[in-house]
C-alpha cells in the first residue's frame, strides 16, 4: 500500500489515481487521521462481499437459534406448484 500526505496527493493527483486502480493509497494527515483511496469497483466488490458474509452470518444465527424451515424436495415442491 502506497502512503502519502494530502500534499502530495494534490500536486500529483494524476500519478495517484492511476496507481488507486491497482493498490489502495493511504492519505496520512499530520493530525495522525488516515484515509484510504480505492478504485470504485474495487470498493464495490468489498460492499458486496460484506454484504454476501452478513447474509451468511444471519443464516447461521438462525440455525443455531432453531429459527429454520424445511425446504421441499425438488420433487416435493413441483408437485405442490402444479396443485395450484
Amino acid at each position: 500500500m502506497e502512503i502519502t500526505n494530502p500534499k502530495k496527493l494534490r500536486a500529483e493527483m494524476k500519478d495517484y489515481l492511476e496507481l488507486a486502480t491497482s493498490e489502495p493509497i493511504r492519505i496520512q494527515r499530520r493530525s495522525g487521521e488516515s484515509y484510504i483511496l480505492i478504485n470504485e469497483t474495487e470498493y464495490n466488490k468489498m460492499q458486496m462481499e460484506i454484504m454476501s458474509l452478513q447474509r451468511r452470518l444471519l443464516s447461521m444465527s438462525d440455525i443455531l437459534d432453531g429459527e429454520t424451515q424445511n425446504v421441499p424436495s425438488g420433487d416435493e415442491l413441483m408437485s405442490h406448484l402444479k396443485t395450484k
